[in-house]
């Protein structure tokens, strides 16, 4: 997968630039606060993905500008791809992002998941290991969505019936028939949901002997990463009996306490849990490890290695892990940021310097 190029109009502190990347490094270099990241943001919109900062569509626009546009020219899976991404709307109206793909409307922006696929590592990432397992069940949702497009309804339509579900068990004692409409809910949440779950246990299966060889090798050896997807139930069960036996639960609690919206998968660094006893660069060397092996299983899936989007990557890590790292970017495009362009002083490729959000080619 290659992106050719992006421009963009308009995003956060960025007027307007062309951003041509090289075929393999390139380093967008400048002070904290000018931009670099934004940029990275925009490359990431392209996959259909929302924002890996969690900013709401409104926070993208430039401030005074009614829209935001980013449109990248894309070549991958045998085609060339022109994306472009629209964010915006009528005044005074709810912010939203549109897509259109070699001129065709898609609609909303995940409908064109699939098309350009990306991974991105920034330091909020670091609560994949100590943050809660909302952000580590989303890690498993990004990657699941660009590569199975099937993925994005399956989990929609889950997704919608716990919200559903959550209504009315707030309201369950005021509806009639509210346990009947409980069993139609369960029912549906079971057989969705089990498709969720074995899907997620499916991928991490595949990646899980990348990740700890890759950290295996970031640690040169001297420590042992180790990780295990926890399900909700039994898979020779199914989810339906864990659901009736939550249904108390459920009704005093005001919300659906069981399925795959709670599940989550643990690390394990020389036997103990990391979310406790990991240090800050054992913290960066798990999350580069999931990071390089949903690259290596994007590949394995779809036979292209994504674009790898990296923001600050480097700092922290020592000589050792950051030679590793630097020797994983060789032979597939990657992007990265960085304060100090010397960093990279050991390998060649493009470099570009953001500054007030004005993007200048060096």
């Amino acid at each position: 997968m290659i992106l050719k190029a992006l421009e963009i109009e308009n995003y956060r502190n960025i007027p307007a630039a062309r951003f041509e990347p090289g075929r393999e490094l390139t380093v967008i270099c400048g002070k904290n606060g000018q931009g670099k990241t934004n940029l990275l943001e925009a490359v990431w919109l392209l996959t259909g993905g929302k924002s890996f900062r969690g900013a709401k569509d409104a926070e993208l626009i430039r401030e005074n500008a009614g829209y935001a546009v980013a449109e990248g020219e894309t070549q991958g899976f045998g085609k060339e791809s022109r994306i472009r991404v629209f964010v915006g709307g009528q005044p005074g109206a709810r912010k939203a992002r549109t897509v259109r793909v070699n001129g065709v409307d898609y609609g909303r922006a995940a409908n064109a998941a699939g098309t350009f696929t990306a991974v991105v590592f920034d330091p909020g990432h670091l609560s994949l290991v100590k943050g809660s397992p909302e952000g580590r069940r989303r890690f498993l949702d990004a990657a699941l969505c660009q590569l199975y497009p099937g993925y994005v309804t399956l989990l929609r339509r889950y997704s919608r019936l716990v919200t559903q579900k959550n209504a009315l068990l707030k309201s369950y004692w005021q509806t009639p028939d509210a346990n009947g409409l409980l069993d139609v809910f369960d029912e549906k949440l079971a057989e969705s949901g089990a498709a969720v779950s074995a899907k997620r246990q499916e991928y991490l299966a595949l990646i899980e002997p990348e990740i700890t060889g890759t950290y295996w090798d970031i640690a040169s050896g001297s420590e042992t990463l180790a990780i295990q997807y926890e399900p909700s139930f039994e898979p020779e069960k199914g989810l339906a009996p864990v659901l009736r036996e939550s249904r108390a639960r459920d009704i005093a609690a005001g919300f659906c306490t069981a399925g795959p919206h709670r599940e989550d998968f643990s690390i394990s660094i020389d036997g103990r849990a990391a979310k406790v006893f990991a240090s800050q660069g054992q913290q960066r060397s798990a999350v580069l490890s999931l990071k390089l092996a949903e690259a290596a299983g994007a590949q394995k899936i779809t036979g292209e290695h994504p674009v790898m989007l990296l923001d600050d990557v480097l700092s922290e890590l020592d000589e050792t892990r950051q030679s590793y790292l630097l020797s994983r970017m060789e032979h597939r495009q990657t992007i990265v940021t960085a304060c100090d362009p010397d960093l990279f002083r050991r390998t060649s490729g493009r470099v570009y310097r953001m500054e007030g959000g004005i993007l200048h080619a060096l």
